[in-house]
C-alpha cells in the first residue's frame, strides 16, 4: 500500500461516516438476531421473506411500513413454528423485561434480574 492510499478501498462513503440504519439499539440486535439465526440454517432466505411479508401485510389487512418492530413480529413467528418458543413465553419474558425496566434505575442497564418477580 502507498502513502495516501485507503486500506480498503470501495465506492462511496467510509462506514464511519454513514449514518447508523437503526433508529434504537434494539433494531439493530433484531436485525443481527435474524442474520444469525439465518446463516445457522434455522430459516431459509425464502422462509424470512415470507415471515417478514406476512408481518408487514398480515391477511386481510392493510400492508403496514416495513420496521424492525415487523422484524421482530415474523422472528417471533418463525421462532414459533419451529417449537423454539411459543407466544406464551414471548409475552412472559416480555412483561418481565417491562417489569425490570420499571425497577431499573435510569441510565443503568436493563437487567431481567431487575424484575421484582425474577426468581419466584
Amino acid at each position: 500500500m502507498k502513502d495516501g492510499e485507503a486500506a480498503f478501498p470501495f465506492a462511496g462513503p467510509s462506514l464511519f461516516e454513514e449514518p447508523s440504519r437503526f433508529s434504537e439499539p434494539w433494531e439493530a440486535q433484531v436485525f443481527a438476531l435474524v442474520m444469525t439465526l439465518q446463516e445457522a440454517g434455522l430459516f431459509t432466505p425464502a422462509e424470512w421473506a415470507r415471515a417478514l411479508g406476512k408481518a408487514i401485510r398480515p391477511e386481510n389487512a392493510p400492508e403496514a411500513p416495513a420496521d424492525y418492530t415487523h422484524w421482530l413480529i415474523a422472528l417471533e413467528a418463525l421462532l414459533a413454528a419451529r417449537g423454539i418458543t411459543d407466544a406464551a413465553l414471548i409475552g412472559a419474558r416480555s412483561a418481565a423485561f417491562l417489569r425490570a425496566a420499571e425497577a431499573t434505575p435510569h441510565g443503568a442497564p436493563i437487567l431481567i434480574e431487575n424484575d421484582p418477580r425474577y426468581g419466584r
